[in-house]
């Protein structure tokens, strides 16, 4: 079940945003909780940031932003993750086929999304949910503890 997040989510979003098979895909690097408060409390400001429950407990989350003006048509999906502990079990099928009817009925004609070029199981992912690579953003992406720059796939998803 999709909801805006709440301040008491924040430990459960930062143990899933910082779990080894997270963290390397997300924009920033590992770090204490008190360090991603500032980035969860802008997470929250934003007022499109979802989690999506299972059974009561916060198992994914994902930030939907429309562009404004005559990209209005057009929304980001960002920050998206899944608890690793529920990888296998349909919860972000469930999540981002939610999240791609809702912004269909708000008017969204093309969802954008961007991923990393190795990380293999999101494209194959998001290829079985009709995303197509569009892009290739070259040596966009570097992680503190490697020691060359990874290319980000732009993804695109039209939903008319």
């Amino acid at each position: 079940m999709r909801r805006l997040a709440a301040p008491q989510d924040i430990e459960a979003v930062f143990s899933i945003y910082t779990h080894e098979k997270v963290v390397p895909f997300l924009t920033y690097e590992p770090m204490l909780l008190d360090e991603f408060e500032g980035i969860y409390e802008e997470l929250l400001d934003s007022g499109c940031f979802y989690v999506w429950e299972v059974d009561g407990a916060v198992a994914g989350f994902y930030k939907a932003t429309r562009y404004p003006g005559r990209g209005r048509h057009v929304a980001l999906l960002g920050t998206l993750a899944v608890d690793p502990r529920r990888h296998g079990q349909g919860v972000g099928h469930a999540m981002l086929t939610d999240a791609v009817e809702r912004l269909k009925a708000d008017g969204v004609r093309r969802i954008e999304l961007y991923a990393e070029s190795d990380n293999v199981q999101a494209l194959r992912f998001y290829g079985k949910l009709g995303f197509a690579h569009e892009g290739t953003l070259r040596q966009f992406y570097k992680r503190a503890d490697e020691p060359h720059y990874v290319d980000e796939y732009v993804l695109g998803l039209l939903v008319e």
